[in-house]
């Protein structure tokens, strides 16, 4: 066999090799010393394929239709940012779209149960919504609080893929970390 033929046939036999290695290639790089982490980015494309939502509150008396999420984690803060689009349905209301806005601020846990993180004592940092007018500090403060305790309790911010949890191995989670710029989730050794 020739010098360029055998080159050629080990060139294409590494390349066919990475193939099937860059599809954790993402995953595996996430993981830096004992932890793992998440950019704003991936983050924000795993709730943006969450919303439009509708959410029932006060036993159905009020819908909110809640869309347009917006997460990011400002410098040197140990809390991510959520901002949501609302419009609100029901008792005397009606939005054909957005009726308003808020603004949430929250750490985050992980739930080994479900793989996945999840809001941690949410704060509801402002909300405009002009449909409700002055009833906003009791009655929409109110409804958005309802929904966040809902929301932290029951919807994943973001759930590990099955890649991941396969780079993850044997290891346990043993927190979750708020900085720089990222979200991680801290690991044993």
């Amino acid at each position: 066999m020739s010098k360029g033929r055998s080159f050629t046939l080990i060139t294409t036999f590494l390349f066919a090799l990475t193939i099937p290695a860059c599809a954790t290639l993402d995953a595996a790089s996430a993981i830096l010393g004992n932890q793992l982490n998440f950019t704003t980015a991936r983050l924000q494309a795993h709730i943006d394929r969450q919303y439009p939502r509708q959410y029932d509150q006060l036993g159905g008396l009020i819908r909110f239709t809640v869309s347009n999420p917006l997460l990011s984690i400002p410098p040197d803060a140990t809390r991510l940012h959520l901002d949501f689009d609302v419009g609100v349905d029901g008792a005397g209301m009606h939005s054909d779209g957005s009726a308003g806005h808020f603004a949430i601020t929250s750490r985050l846990r992980y739930d080994t149960r479900s793989n996945a993180l999840y809001l941690e004592e949410p704060e509801l940092e402002s909300a405009e919504l002009p449909l409700i007018g002055s009833r906003m500090n009791e009655t929409g403060r109110s409804l958005i609080n309802g929904w966040l305790r809902d929301y932290a309790r029951s919807e994943p911010v973001y759930r590990l893929e099955p890649d991941m949890l396969g780079t993850l191995g044997s290891r346990r989670v043993t927190g979750t970390l708020i900085q720089n710029g990222h979200v991680a989730i801290k690991l044993d050794k």
